[in-house]
């Protein structure tokens, strides 16, 4: 948490920064640890801790993330950040952003995260990237540009048959919890985090689409994860990055859904939303069988065809 905690006390944005933050079920000295993060970047960082334990069916990601945004909103509504502004300040009544733990985001986080809501936008993805001050398998860093050499890909056949109209390209893919700009007022609209055990994160950001809110991602919002293979949450990053080094130690290549389902999946996408309506879109979409891993990871994706688009008439 140090690392953090230094990250953020460095950001490029001025004045005193407010930071919530949720400490659960803990069996070492965090408490202790942050009491004196406290006060070393008392002028600079406004930090409120809690150290909850929830019971043994609440011990996960989506109770402490939830409780640790619902304290961030406490401070917007009382006036506690940004002088009643939120974050930054801007006329819509705040912004709570979240990250993790063992995050390390650069200067301009922050910033770039605000200039996106002031842009338009109600949620902001930041782009997840390992950081290079941790020890990482030169094979790990090879596998994780061909995962975006291939996630690019998917982006380009979304974005041909079904563009958003303010999410253009170039953008990433990611909205995880290491990273997540909301508007206070959405947030509060669509009931916060989702109390489940994993997906805390993508599930609130499905949740703010589907209430209108205006989901970017731009290339300037990103932020460094720890490539460490353990951790408490479940479907975590640490699991990702196990899976991934199991995989590489067996010397195979991971498989992954072809393109052709995505080109599918995108059509589909956009038929039913002029059908019916983004919400409708969402709910349906999640009750669909998950997309099978047919295709070995391409080490360079090539050109990706796309199928032709018929314009969408409104009936």
């Amino acid at each position: 948490m140090p690392i953090l905690f230094e990250a953020l006390a460095a950001q490029t944005i001025g004045g005193r920064i407010p930071i919530a933050l949720c400490i659960n079920n803990s069996d070492d000295d965090s408490v202790g640890v942050m009491s004196n993060v406290a006060i070393r970047y008392a002028g600079r960082l406004d930090i409120v801790v809690e150290s909850r334990t929830f019971e043994p069916a609440l011990a996960h990601a989506g109770s402490a993330r939830g409780h640790a945004m619902e304290m961030g909103y406490r401070h917007v509504v009382d006036g506690g950040i940004g002088g009643g502004g939120g974050i930054g300040g801007d006329d819509r009544g705040g912004v709570l952003i979240s990250t993790d733990a063992d995050c390390r985001p650069p200067a301009g986080w922050l910033a770039a995260n605000l200039a996106a809501i002031n842009a338009g936008a109600d949620i902001v993805g930041g782009r997840i990237v390992l950081d290079d001050a941790e020890p990482i398998d030169a094979a790990i860093t090879a596998m994780r540009e061909r995962f975006d050499r291939y996630w690019a890909a998917v982006r380009a056949i979304e974005d041909a048959i079904d563009p958003s109209p303010h999410d253009p390209p170039p953008r990433h893919g990611d909205h995880t919890g290491a990273s997540i700009a909301i508007d206070a007022a959405l947030y509060r609209m669509i009931g916060g985090v989702p109390p489940i055990a994993s997906g805390e994160d993508r599930s609130m950001v499905i949740d703010a689409v589907a209430a209108g809110g205006r989901l970017v991602h731009p290339p300037s919002v990103w932020t460094r994860v720890s490539a460490r293979t353990e951790g408490r949450a479940a479907g975590g990053m640490a699991l990702a990055m196990a899976e991934l080094a199991a995989t590489l130690d067996r010397s195979a290549d991971p498989w992954v859904p072809a393109f052709e389902h995505w080109r599918t999946r995108a059509n589909w996408r956009r038929a039913t939303r002029h059908a019916h309506g983004v919400a409708a879109m969402l709910a349906r979409e999640a009750d669909l069988p998950p997309m099978p891993g047919d295709m070995p990871l391409p080490q360079y994706p090539g050109a990706i065809s796309i199928e032709p688009v018929t314009p969408l008439l409104a009936s």
